[in-house]
């Protein structure tokens, strides 16, 4: 019986293996609402902005050591250190006093503060750095910190803290390197780690992009577990996923109960929610459309609050959209990270292009105020 059911499974990958494929159209003709605004000549993964035009950016290091990993931009483009170079200067062996040492995501919070995720590991795949895996709060007021939210009662030796949302004051984390949700309390600081190695949190289908298998430098098929999130403009739902798809849904009442089981918490999963691709990242609006880029077919999908998923724009520039963000005048802004292309993701070769360009789209709705201003 355990070799039919591994049968099984085996066809049923080969065959979403097959489909992926199939499905890798890449859009030809550039789309003129697409509107560049920076470029880079290193790979940035995610952007924010504040109300008043700050706009700031972080970069994962997939070039190797050297760089900031978090900057401010100016108007015309340029970046500077941010808060200074010292934070941005750890080395392996060194203390961890106000210094990151591996920026994954960042984001402008409902508060109006820079939050900085610290992924506690210098790269996807490689062991975490004990006491690392840490949150920031930066006062944009004064570009000091604020505070740190320590993850470490939550996180194991094989942890990559990934990027995170807000819900009045409890924030939801993923880790992508060992398959998990953390739930943070925001006041007391205290952290749990739930959904842990369950199915809908965990990566069990391969991962394309551009019609190609990913795979890391060891040659083997690429796995990113717990990834993406959003909470629902009305805090009820916090929609995740692994990069692979597909999305899921849970109320979020369900995860803020310490009591509850992990077994019974599982079982309010929505574990199918919505089928989706390789994903690069989401973003939510006030409306509560979710944005979701495929990074297979170059393209921005929509999902509405009910599940219908439709496409926002297909285009070349589009090399594997992350991180996206809605400003308050309802611009869309896209890092097209060409992730793919870099050699964590790509058998150890690196192809990038550069420069590496963010892209802004007008959608005509902001962002819900549970998420940031």
């Amino acid at each position: 019986m355990r070799s039919r059911v591994y049968l099984f499974w085996a066809v049923v990958a080969a065959s979403l293996a097959f489909v992926q494929l199939l499905a890798a159209r890449l859009p030809t003709k550039e789309d003129s609402r697409l509107q560049p605004i920076f470029n880079s000549n290193r790979v940035w993964n995610a952007i924010a902005t504040t109300n008043d035009g700050r706009a700031f950016v972080a970069f994962p290091g997939v070039e190797g050591p050297g760089g900031a990993q978090v900057e401010e931009l100016t108007p015309d483009g340029q970046g500077k250190a941010y808060p200074d170079l010292a934070w941005n200067s750890w080395a392996a062996g060194h203390g961890l006093d106000n210094v990151f040492v591996h920026v994954n995501a960042l984001r402008i919070g409902p508060d109006g503060a820079l939050w900085i995720v610290d992924a506690g590991a210098p790269g996807l795949g490689q062991p975490a750095v004990a006491g690392a895996a840490r949150i920031f709060r930066f006062d944009l007021a004064t570009n000091k910190l604020a505070r740190v939210y320590p993850l470490t009662p939550a996180v194991t030796a094989q942890s990559y803290i990934d990027d995170i949302r807000f819900n009045g004051r409890t924030a939801y984390i993923t880790d992508a390197g060992a398959p998990a949700l953390i739930v943070l309390d925001l006041d007391s600081g205290q952290v749990r780690r739930v959904l842990d190695n369950e199915a809908s949190t965990t990566s069990k289908r391969p991962m394309y992009a551009d019609g190609k298998l990913l795979r890391t430098p060891d040659g083997k098929p690429l796995h990113v577990h717990a990834d993406q999130l959003e909470v629902s403009p009305d805090g009820h739902y916090l929609y995740f996923q692994p990069a692979s798809g597909p999305l899921a849904r849970i109320e979020t009442q369900y995860l803020d109960d310490p009591k509850l089981a992990a077994a019974d918490l599982a079982k309010h999963v929505q574990k199918n929610w919505v089928e989706t691709p390789t994903t690069g990242g989401t973003a939510i609006d006030a409306n509560g459309t979710i944005y979701l880029s495929d990074a297979n077919q170059r393209r921005i999908l929509t999902i509405s609050p009910e599940g219908k998923v439709a496409t926002l724009i297909a285009d070349p520039r589009l090399i594997w959209v992350h991180a996206m963000w809605i400003d308050r005048d309802g611009n869309l802004w896209m890092p097209a990270t060409q992730l793919n292309l870099t050699p964590g993701f790509n058998r150890g070769r690196q192809k990038v292009r550069y420069p590496v360009n963010i892209y802004k789209l007008s959608i005509g709705v902001g962002p819900p105020a549970n998420d940031h201003p």
